[in-house]
């Protein structure tokens, strides 16, 4: 669920004014406002319907260059997890890497956002994806002077995340300026193909790279990646939050004043909440290296296994996603793949086959994958544009702290009664909060992606 977006609060307002005669979609688009709404397509599709990238070349170039950095990310990750092995022999140190990286995010996820609604968000993505590539390539001078430390990799991680969490709100507020409302649920559904090839493929090259041309390798790559991103961004026009010409630039950033905004939305809440849902109480990650060798006698391949499944099912969820851009009850879907995650880890947790096993984990990824579409759609669509980089900081917070919440709450039940339980247990109690949500959030149910309302 490393998927990221957020809120607006009208669709008018995130479009901006349309379009004067002889006025392209394209000229618009480059002024800095959506282009005019246009009607979901007619024909019937299962395919990814890849229309923003063929009418809209900001989105084009912003979605390349992501994908693309994307996968030089998870190929630094895998170095440096690589690497902080070889120097310690430990995973604990290793399990460190990911510590430094979680306590920068949620802390300057907030603020990245609120920075985000009060700056030219193209020169703050411009600015972070910058910090982010020198820091990448100060990780390949580390190795090529074979510093036999983890200090300064712990350093540079923990950057990093800074300036991912300066980067995420910026870049992800920007997509509504670049596309109509009805092209936002195709949108995300391509952003989650994007990272589904960047999580698949950025380990495995990673360690192919380290393999056979030393750590340096994938991280130089990853700074010729992050090139992609800079171009991209610096090809847009300029990103000041709110209206345009509002003047919104000049306002401090709050992010108490996004809290309360979020606090008085019960369509934008409840997309947290769901995601909550889903990712504390149904999250069974953490007790793949048991139930490997208990339900299925594997050793750490099987592990990889159910792992790679949920990410592989996210990936089909993208490809044959199609038909997303026809559902209007966008709140209702939420629900609905909500509890068919929870139902799918349900049902995993009594399976005993290895392949039927990694057949409800991928179905799990591939209900994820559309609910992950249409709460980023609604968040888009119904939150103004000067609230949408606090959002995204929110939803960044969210998605870097719930599913590690679920790996504590699942290891402990775990613990206190069986494996089975805990996956069971947590399916479960997954389908029954989602339906007390159904129940006491009318509104969410019945939320029309033709009339959004925060």
């Amino acid at each position: 669920m490393l998927n990221s977006e957020e809120d607006r609060s009208d669709a008018a307002g995130s479009a901006g004014p349309g379009p004067g005669p002889g006025t392209t979609a394209v000229d618009t688009a480059q002024a800095g406002t959506a282009p005019p709404a246009v009607p979901a397509p007619r024909r019937s599709r299962l395919l990814a319907d890849v229309s923003p990238l063929r009418e809209h070349p900001d989105f084009r170039r912003l979605w390349f260059g992501n994908a693309v950095s994307y996968i030089g990310q998870q190929m630094t990750a895998m170095a440096v997890a690589l690497q902080v092995y070889a120097i310690t022999g430990s995973s604990f140190y290793v399990g460190l890497v990911g510590l430094c990286s979680l306590v920068p995010l949620i802390v300057f996820g907030l603020y990245g956002g609120a920075v985000a609604d009060a700056v030219d968000r193209r020169r703050l993505g411009l600015a972070s994806a910058s910090g982010a590539l020198l820091l990448s390539a100060a990780l390949a001078v580390v190795a090529i002077a074979h510093v036999h430390r983890v200090w300064p990799l712990y350093t540079i991680v923990a950057l990093q995340a800074v300036c991912f969490a300066m980067n995420s709100p910026a870049r992800s507020s920007m997509i509504p300026r670049l596309l109509p409302p009805a092209r936002l649920p195709a949108a995300n559904a391509l952003a989650s193909l994007s990272s589904g090839v960047g999580q698949m493929a950025g380990p495995m090259l990673g360690g192919v790279f380290v393999g056979f041309w030393g750590y340096q390798a994938a991280y130089l790559i990853d700074v010729a990646a992050f090139t992609a991103s800079l171009y991209a961004m610096w090809r847009l026009p300029a990103m000041l939050p709110g209206e345009p010409g509002a003047g919104a630039a000049r306002r401090r950033p709050s992010v108490v004043e996004g809290l309360r905004y979020l606090a008085a939305r019960p369509n934008l809440r409840t997309t947290f909440v769901s995601d909550l849902a889903a990712m504390v109480l149904a999250q069974p990650r953490v007790l793949f290296p048991a139930v490997a060798g208990l339900w299925f006698g594997g050793d750490t391949r099987t592990v990889g296994l159910l792992a790679a499944a949920p990410a592989i099912g996210a990936l089909v969820g993208s490809v044959f996603s199609g038909w997303l851009g026809r559902v209007n009850r966008q709140g209702f879907a939420v629900l609905v793949a909500v509890g068919s995650w929870g139902a799918a880890v349900a049902v995993f947790g009594l399976t005993r086959d290895l392949p039927l096993g990694m057949f409800f984990l991928a179905l799990a990824g591939c209900a994820d994958t559309v609910s992950m579409v249409f709460r980023n759609t609604m968040l888009q669509s119904a939150a103004p544009d000067d609230m949408r980089g606090r959002l995204q900081g929110v939803f960044l917070v969210v998605v870097v702290g719930g599913p590690r919440l679920g790996d504590f709450l699942a290891g402990s039940a775990s613990d206190l009664f069986s494996p089975t339980a805990a996956v069971v247990g947590g399916g479960l109690a997954c389908i029954t909060a989602i339906t007390l949500v159904g129940l006491f959030q009318r509104s969410f149910v019945h939320y029309d992606a033709r009339d959004p309302i925060a």
